[in-house]
């Protein structure tokens, strides 16, 4: 398989992950564990993805996310066309999945509608679409800023993982949390309900305009040399860190040879000699 390939069999993957086990806790245990364990299960199950398939894809994983890397040129239009793909037909297998435990094994969806998103019984369709582009936004900013060149190794997943579940706090009293697209479209097909397909159209238009808002922020806050063209967890932006310290170390070389060589007033002694 190519490394193309890989990178969209990682990203449909982990989509379906995403989606089955995460509106998966809603649909099956919500009455038991109640927002809070739904929230942990999107967040806990991200921060593990992050460490999981990052190495392979970056592990976008939500179509938002990777529209803030297009705008920040991480990624290429053809890449995240692909990953864009990748992540609706994760999220569809995922819906899919939870449909059939529903439907053929007899599994009580204790939300009653598959866990899609809506609004109406606790906020208005305006307010719901700005605070799904708000949360998007902190989601999206927090990705780009934490797998940023100049961002501290090794703690993306958790940052990213973190955020997510703050999210679900707030979003899903509200409208159940969409902030991706992938999982609203995933769960919304199969609801059986023609309201959720209804509102379908704000959980994903109003996710993208939340990843425009973050890359605006970012412009904003970023470091000057926060450049990194891939994910911090990848081995692309690994080797770059690398390679950039690599190069510091040989100008730190290059300035204390000559400095020695100023002080001496004679030239080095080449290798051997």
């Amino acid at each position: 398989m190519s490394e193309t390939n890989r990178k969209y069999a990682a990203e449909f993957i982990g989509t379906f992950v995403l989606v089955f086990f995460g509106v998966g806790s809603a649909v099956v245990g919500i009455n038991v564990n109640g927002a809070l364990g739904v929230a942990l299960a999107f967040g806990l199950l991200l921060v593990a993805l992050v460490y999981a398939i990052g190495p392979v894809s970056g592990c976008n994983i939500n179509p938002a996310v990777t529209l803030g890397l297009l705008l920040v040129r991480r990624t290429s239009l053809a890449g995240a066309a692909g990953y864009w793909a990748a992540q609706i037909l994760g999220g569809v297998l995922g819906g899919a999945l939870l449909k059939i435990l529903v439907e053929w094994c007899k599994v009580t969806d204790r939300t009653g509608t598959l866990g899609s998103n809506g609004w109406g019984a606790t906020i208005n369709g305006g307010g719901a679409f700005l605070i799904e582009a708000v949360l998007t936004a902190l989601l999206v900013l927090v990705v780009l800023l934490v797998t940023g060149r100049l961002a501290a190794p090794g703690f993306a997943g958790l940052a990213i993982g973190v955020t997510l579940t703050a999210i679900h706090f707030v979003g899903i009293p509200l409208t159940g949390t969409g902030v991706n697209p992938a999982r609203s479209i995933g769960s919304a097909l199969f609801s059986g309900s023609g309201h959720a397909l209804s509102q379908l159209w704000l959980f994903i238009i109003a996710p993208l305009v939340g990843a425009v808002l973050a890359y605006g922020a970012w412009l904003v806050i970023r470091l000057e040399d926060d450049v990194s063209p891939e994910r911090a967890e990848s081995a692309v932006a690994a080797a770059e860190v690398a390679a950039a310290g690599a190069e510091l170390a040989q100008e730190t070389e290059t300035t204390e040879v000559a400095d020695v060589t100023e002080v001496s007033g004679t030239e080095p002694d080449e290798p051997g000699q």
